[in-house]
């Protein structure tokens, strides 16, 4: 487990507004939860957000690039990316990052809705009418 660096509590203490901010040790890096929910990673003393097709243009718009790494000599990325470096001397402004972060990963988590089921009740049939009524059934003449 790696040792908690000054730059990972700076961050805590920073994201206090949002609430309890749990950090777990996460392949040489740290992963950060708020309400259970992943929303931000720290690699190489680099903090990211979650990102998802809602909020990633507003990361991109900024020029910031996605979170990438190198596994089994290929690069791969993540959907997470870093806030404006100005974000990381202002409170404020970090915290409002953060929370694209969060309802990123609240929206990841939130059910799915399904497809609209089939009716399972099977077609009913109309029987043949004779004289505008139903038929009921014809009866055997008797012999």
């Amino acid at each position: 487990m790696p040792k908690r660096s000054e730059f990972l509590e700076y961050l805590l203490e920073m994201l206090q507004p949002l609430g309890e901010i749990r950090a777990k040790s996460m392949f040489g890096g740290w992963g950060l939860y708020a309400n259970d929910r992943f929303f931000a990673i720290i690699a190489d003393e680099t903090l990211y957000f979650k990102v998802d097709n809602t909020n990633c243009p507003e990361f991109e718009a900024r020029g910031l690039k996605p979170f990438r790494y190198e596994a089994n000599e290929k690069v791969a990325t993540m959907r997470y990316y870093p806030p404006p470096v100005e974000a990381l001397d202002d409170r404020e402004l970090l915290c409002t990052w953060a929370r694209k972060g969060v309802e990123a990963a609240e929206r990841a988590k939130a059910p799915k809705k399904s497809p609209r089921k089939a009716a399972t009740e099977p077609k009913r049939t109309r029987s043949k009418t004779e004289g505008g009524r139903p038929a009921v059934g014809k009866r055997r003449s008797q012999r």
